[in-house]
């Protein structure tokens, strides 16, 4: 092929980048080099810029060149959109290729060794199942897609590389259970709550990686649990945070804004808060405030609207009636005028949960933890027995 070399310049650059970055580490180069990223990537992909959520059409087959230059960057790649009734471009993006060093440091967190069996959780391309495979040994890994087409060319691009590997078409609460149990599994796709035949499906002492959030943002944190003894719970801290596409079935239930203000902020009860945006928003894309107060808040969306004229409203919804708020951040004002509708006061919730936030000392994500049973979930900052349902 005419363009090998650049694709192994480009592959060997990106590690060089990731090993710098402590993102990829010295037991995982291996996988790295033998199973690149863009041997598992369609000829058309949009890859994603985190920062300003642009997206940009490019085709193997009329630039080769920029294709394989994306395909070896350290960026998420977009490789359906509308769950597949787009042929284009849609409206959302509903399948990827993630980051490298987000896919490593995963990888990393999970904790394999060879010969462990490991149950993967949203195929996508079927890269991070090849990687689990040249690790463990591909009779070892089972990966779950919900998504027949999905799983049909991760299907077909895995058998070319790593034939022994298991591609199960079925949505991934289920998990597994007439394979388990597992060691390890791992989820790449983003969960509100941990189904319990993930549970199930995972040997006492092992592990559950999966990214996890609440519906109050489209962030979420890289969840590490280790199943109990006893197999009734699993529980564990997050590494640090991250942002994927939700599993279908645990997707956001919001119902839109029209559904919940109808008239405006006609008739909503009125007040101020001393509250900054700065404090609510926190700064940058993976700010710890809205994940904290996420957790605090139970069943709210919240949606920062774009900053007109110095002006920037927050909307607070809740998903289980029709409450909501909203605060007016007005550039050079020292209050923010506040309007609140419905059974729930949310902007009282939100800022009692960021008033208890600062309180504890900012604590960043790694503080936080989860537990997880057949029943429920509880997140907890620093000790598990000082926890509440989530």
């Amino acid at each position: 092929m005419t363009l090998s070399g650049v694709d192994e310049e480009g592959q060997s650059e990106l590690g060089r980048s990731l090993l710098q970055r402590k993102a990829l580490t010295s037991d995982w180069m291996p996988a790295f080099t033998a199973v690149p990223r863009s041997a598992f990537l369609p000829e058309l992909i949009w890859p994603f810029d985190m920062d300003s959520g642009a997206t940009v059409a490019v085709d193997l087959r009329d630039e080769p060149g920029l294709w394989f230059s994306y395909a070896h960057a350290d960026v998420p790649v977009v490789t359906q959109w509308d769950d597949g009734t787009s042929e284009g471009r849609g409206h959302v993006p509903t399948s990827s290729a993630s980051m490298p060093s987000v896919v490593f440091r995963m990888l990393h967190d999970l904790d394999v060794q060879p010969g462990q069996r490991i149950l993967e959780i949203g195929t996508g391309t079927g890269w991070n199942a090849a990687l689990l495979g040249y690790r463990v040994g591909g009779g070892n890994v089972v990966t779950v897609e919900v998504d027949a087409d999905v799983a049909a060319v991760a299907r077909d691009r895995l058998a070319r590389t790593q034939p022994a590997i298991t591609v199960l078409t079925r949505d991934g609460e289920q998990g597994d259970p007439s394979g388990g149990p597992y060691d390890r599994l791992i989820a790449t796709a983003g969960v509100r709550r941990i189904p319990p035949a993930w549970i199930a499906d995972v040997k006492p002492g092992g592990l559950i990686l999966a990214p996890w959030g609440t519906h109050f943002t489209s962030l979420d944190a890289v969840a590490r649990l280790k199943v109990a003894d006893d197999a009734t719970n699993a529980s564990g801290r997050f590494t640090g945070p991250v942002e994927f596409m939700k599993l279908r079935s645990q997707r956001s239930p919001f119902a839109g804004h029209d559904v919940y203000v109808m008239e405006g902020v006609t008739g909503a009860d009125r007040g101020t808060t001393t509250v900054t945006e700065a404090e609510l928003l926190g700064e940058g894309r993976f700010a710890a405030a809205p994940f904290a107060v996420g957790l605090r808040v139970r069943d709210c969306l919240h949606q920062p609207a774009e900053k007109r004229d110095g002006a920037r409203p927050v909307w607070f919804y809740g998903l289980t009636d029709r409450s909501w708020a909203c605060v007016m951040f007005t550039d050079g004002r020292a209050e923010a005028q506040v309007w609140q509708a419905g059974p729930r006061r949310l902007w009282d919730q939100v800022a009692a949960a960021l008033a208890w936030w600062r309180a504890a000392g900012e604590p960043g994500f790694e503080r936080f933890g989860l537990t997880a049973t057949a029943d429920g979930q509880q997140a907890w900052l620093d000790r598990p027995t000082e926890a509440w349902d989530i």
